[in-house]
C-alpha cells in the first residue's frame, strides 16, 4: 500500500524532531568559557541587527518587548527530510532594565524539498508576559504554545504587534529563510549552570535576579543603546 503524504509527515517527524536536538546539543560538558563565547557571539548578532539600517522597526520597538531571544547559529540541514538546531540566550527587561542572559536551546523539524546546508542567525523580540511566562517554563512551542510572526523590516507599516514573539532571521547559504513554526525551545540547564556556577533556573536569572554574572551586562548594554537610539561603543 502506498503511504499518504500525511502519513509519511508524521512518520517522520519522531525522527526529524531527534536530529535536530542532536544538533543543539554540544559534545562534552559546558564550561564557563564556552558558554561566555557564545554570550559574546550573542552580543555581535545582536549589535548587527541593532546597527542594519533595514531594523528600523526593530529599533523602534525593541523598548516595548518584555524579552529578546538571540542566537547567532541555527543549523539547517538536510535533503527531502531537513532539521534545524541551535542554541539561543535570552534577556529580559524590568523597569528599563535588562537582566540575563539565560540559556536555551533550539530544535525544529520539517519536510519538503529542501537541498544543502544553512545557517542563520535570528532575533525574537518577545513582546507580551505571555512569551516572556513560556521561557520561564520548561519547554514550549512556537505556534502552539505562543504565537509567532516574522517581524517587521524596514517602517513596518501594519506590523503584527498581537502577536507574542516577533522573529527576524537572516541567512546565507541555500535557502530564502527559515521557519520557525513548531519549533520547540528548551531551557539549558547545563549552560545556565555553567556561566553562573550553581544551579539555577530562569526564574532566577531573569525575574528574581539572585543569580548574575557581570559578563553578561555586554548583552544588556546593546539592548540599552538600542532603546536609546545610540549605538554606541559597545
Amino acid at each position: 500500500m502506498k503511504a499518504q503524504p500525511g502519513n509519511t509527515r508524521r512518520l517522520l517527524m519522531p525522527t526529524i524532531l531527534g536530529a535536530a536536538l542532536g544538533l543543539a546539543a554540544c559534545a562534552g560538558q559546558p564550561t564557563r568559557d564556552e558558554t561566555q563565547a557564545r554570550v559574546d557571539a550573542a552580543k555581535v548578532t545582536l549589535d548587527n541587527f541593532v546597527r542594519d539600517p533595514d531594523m528600523t522597526w526593530f529599533r523602534q520597538h525593541v523598548g516595548q518587548a518584555r524579552a529578546v531571544l538571540i542566537s547567532p547559529q541555527i543549523v539547517q540541514a538536510g535533503f527531502i527530510v531537513g532539521g534545524s538546531g541551535g542554541s539561543a540566550v535570552l534577556i529580559a527587561r524590568r523597569d528599563n532594565a535588562w537582566a540575563g542572559p539565560a540559556f536555551y536551546r533550539i530544535a525544529a523539524g520539517s519536510v519538503g524539498l529542501q537541498a544543502g546546508a544553512q545557517a542563520s542567525e535570528m532575533v525574537a523580540l518577545v513582546m507580551t508576559e505571555k512569551g516572556l511566562n513560556s521561557l520561564l517554563s520548561t519547554t514550549f512551542k512556537l505556534g502552539a504554545d505562543v504565537s509567532v510572526a516574522a517581524g517587521p523590516v524596514g517602517a513596518g507599516t501594519g506590523a503584527p504587534l498581537n502577536a507574542d514573539m516577533l522573529v527576524y532571521t537572516r541567512s546565507k547559504g541555500l535557502y530564502g529563510g527559515l521557519n520557525l513554526d513548531g519549533t520547540v525551545i528548551s531551557v539549558d540547564d547545563g549552560r545556565n549552570h555553567a556561566y553562573y556556577g550553581v544551579g539555577t533556573t530562569p526564574v532566577d536569572i531573569l525575574v528574581t535576579r539572585s543569580v548574575s554574572n557581570p559578563h553578561g551586562q555586554t548583552l544588556a548594554r546593546v539592548a540599552s543603546n538600542a532603546v536609546s537610539g545610540d549605538p554606541g561603543d559597545q
